[in-house]
């Protein structure tokens, strides 16, 4: 039996904004708290680096407009012109700099997931398994504050590409967020699952709390999600990165299921991951077979989109857990600024 989950999320209001980290997210943080135009110099997005902070926040806030918004900030200003021709240049920046680095990405579905269907004899490399054989509390809380900023919204950035789909493999995504999103039962709902973890931690379940927590390596995991989400163009890859996350999640989730029970973490804390393992082994099989196969059924020049999704997902994972890794080697904390 799952445990209780007495509080709801305390995140159904709106973020406060986040200080800038640069002059694009300057100038949206500026432009959204006036309600003016975001004001920036020419050749800005072009000079900006596509992995550093400012940009990568710059998008994430422009991309959280579509989400919850802000609080303070008019809802209209998600369509504001201004505000998407910014999005645009600055996600295609990203874009870009995700293609330069998969110059040999697979062109084949069963290219891309052969390496993601096998769990690695060597996981020395592996964050989940340093966390479930030595991971420390801290760490785990460090871990759930950068997730906190995925999971509070876990499911929302794939329900834009079911009317996108069709047939099998619409009716095959909707099955699957159908069980993301409770089954019905507001109190199984994954983002509502992870807060109840976040409280067993001693963290702060309020939706978007830990963003100026959140290192740039992160918001990149997250803007992908909405990058390939909000573009019909990119459905493939959003397909792809979908597959991916479902396809690793079980070993994954197992580990860090055993590393929340090793470090006392609480009953919560550890009934979300070992939820994951039991419910993504059996989304594996339904995105596999019913999503990805239903879509090249109907679309097969889609293959190397499907396959682009899940090697950047890939990508990122990679460079976030090194990212993590580094800093716990020193003996430092993996955000920008510590928890308190």
């Amino acid at each position: 039996m799952p445990p209780p989950s007495p509080s709801p999320v305390a995140a159904d209001t709106a973020p406060r904004l986040v200080e800038a980290r640069g002059e694009l997210s300057r100038a949206v943080t500026r432009a959204l708290g006036s309600g003016g135009t975001p004001r920036y110099g020419p050749g800005t997005v072009a000079r900006a680096d596509p992995w550093g902070e400012d940009l990568q926040l710059a998008l994430y806030l422009l991309y959280e407009l579509h989400y919850r918004g802000f609080e303070g900030v008019d809802d209209a200003r998600e369509w504001d012109p201004d505000l998407l021709r910014l999005r645009r240049a600055v996600e295609a920046r990203f874009l870009d700099a995700l293609r330069a680095e998969l110059p040999d990405t697979p062109r084949t579905v069963a290219e891309a997931f052969a390496p993601l269907l096998v769990e690695p004899v060597d996981l020395t490399g592996s964050l989940s398994h340093r966390l479930a054989t030595d991971g420390e509390l801290w760490q785990l809380r460090e871990y759930a504050a950068l997730r906190s900023l995925y999971h509070l919204k876990e499911a929302d950035p794939h329900v834009w590409v079911i009317p996108r789909l069709t047939g099998r493999a619409k009716a095959s995504m909707a099955a699957i967020e159908y069980d993301e999103f409770g089954a019905g039962r507001a109190d199984r709902v994954h983002a509502r699952l992870f807060a109840d973890l976040l409280d067993d931690l001693g963290l702060d379940r309020s939706y978007g709390r830990y963003l100026d927590h959140a290192p740039a390596p992160l918001l990149a995991t997250v803007n992908l999600m909405s990058l390939f989400g909000l573009h019909r163009a990119l459905r493939g890859a959003l397909v792809g990165h979908f597959a991916c996350v479902e396809i690793t999640s079980p070993p994954g989730s197992r580990r860090l299921a055993r590393a929340m029970r090793r470090c006392g973490a609480g009953a919560a804390a550890e009934h979300f991951y070992a939820e994951h393992v039991e419910a993504d082994a059996v989304h594996e099989q339904v995105v596999r077979h019913g999503v990805v196969d239903g879509l090249l059924a109907d679309e097969p020049a889609l293959e190397a989109d499907i396959a682009f999704g899940a090697a950047a997902t890939v990508l990122l994972e990679d460079r976030l857990a090194d990212h993590i890794r580094e800093a716990w080697d020193r003996g430092a904390s993996a955000l920008r600024r510590p928890l308190e």
